[in-house]
């Protein structure tokens, strides 16, 4: 069967911001919002793939998006790179709150200081991004926020438990973010992706039994790719979910 996706006009133009988009989700979110006619951004530590999307993006004939390196632990840094994306291409009024590093880690080895370190990887940067933005989405009116969580708690997965609370707390961040900012017209969503075959899965941690056991969990028998999750982030930055906001938007294949 041929597939069609589709196309959002309200998007061309719209300043997008996306954390974590030099690969994996995050590039693609890049390359759809480019594809859409947006003015986008993306913040990642990454310069060699950031590198390599924005020379894949030209090649493509669109026109490259702004890059700013940016180590989003450091909050005075993330405030800066969102000024100065405020400055070149206009207020924000799309967030994607993509970045996340899914570390597995003993719970037996957790010490204070990498507790608090995937916090700051997972989850801090998210509100600060929101806290940043806020005042410009105002000023224009509105905006749309999401945030990324995880299956991972759902399906009550081990092996990460700072991961996993991180996670599960961006959903309380969405819920409380999405009442306190409603009166102005932003609207703030999660998106849970189920296991996404990006390259860095594929290679750390995809075997013949994994994936086995994913086909199996899952009601749709076949592997979730970017672009799935991609085409969900589109419809909740456009204005086609404008009533839709304090929600969690499941893309998994029916596995949860």
């Amino acid at each position: 069967m041929t597939q069609v996706f589709a196309a959002y006009p309200s998007l061309r133009d719209r300043v997008v911001l996306v954390t974590g988009g030099a690969s994996g989700i995050g590039a693609e979110e890049v390359t759809q919002f480019a594809r859409h006619g947006a003015k986008v951004a993306f913040l990642d530590i990454a310069e060699e793939a950031a590198g390599i999307l924005i020379a894949s993006l030209r090649e493509a004939g669109m026109p490259p998006p702004l890059f700013l390196p940016c180590d989003l632990r450091d909050i005075a840094a993330l405030r800066a790179a969102i000024a100065t994306v405020n400055r070149r291409l206009g207020a924000v009024t799309v967030l994607v709150n993509n970045a996340a590093n899914d570390q597995r880690h003993n719970y037996e080895d957790v010490t204070v200081e990498y507790w608090d370190e995937r916090m700051a990887t997972n989850l801090r940067h998210q509100f600060f991004a929101i806290q940043a933005v806020a005042p410009m989405m105002r000023t224009a009116g509105g905006g749309s926020i999401i945030n990324f969580g995880s299956i991972s708690w759902h399906a009550g997965q081990g092996g990460m438990p700072a991961y996993t609370s991180a996670k599960a707390a961006v959903e309380g961040l969405t819920k409380g973010m999405a009442r306190d900012l409603g009166p102005h017209g932003i609207r703030v969503n999660t998106v849970i992706p189920g296991w996404i075959m990006t390259q860095r899965q594929i290679d750390l941690w995809l075997t013949p039994e994994a994936e086995a056991n994913l086909l199996r969990a899952q009601c749709l028998k076949a592997k979730l790719v970017p672009a799935d999750v991609a085409h969900m982030v589109l419809w909740l930055a456009s204005d086609d979910s404008r009533m839709c906001t304090s929600q969690s938007w499941v893309v998994d294949a029916g596995r949860m």
